[in-house]
């Protein structure tokens, strides 16, 4: 994976406002990967602090790293069994919101 590729997600990703989730495929369509929502999943899991990686979940709402429920709770996102209640609700979608 390039690192113009891992810095694109990473700016993209510093965007989610707090309080709403996004998913990696809609970060791999902003960045015009729409077909690499998993390179964006490996491109989360070493980016740095200041990159809100617990906003940036599954499509289908699920935590893909437990440790990251708590951060989206103090956030006012209510987790269920792993899974962001009012996921549609909460979604930002940077290709819509940007």
């Amino acid at each position: 994976m390039n690192e113009v590729f891992k810095q694109q997600v990473w700016e993209i990703s510093k965007l989610v406002p707090k309080g709403r989730v996004t998913s990696y495929g809609a970060i791999a369509k902003a960045v015009g990967f729409p077909n690499h929502s998993r390179h964006v999943g490996k491109a989360m899991g070493g980016c740095p602090p200041d990159v809100p990686a617990h906003r940036v979940i599954s499509s289908s709402g699920t935590l893909s790293v437990p440790e990251f429920q708590q951060r989206l709770e103090a956030e006012g996102i209510v987790v269920e069994n792993f899974r962001i209640k009012d996921f549609k609700k909460l979604f930002w979608d940077p290709m819509k919101e940007l």
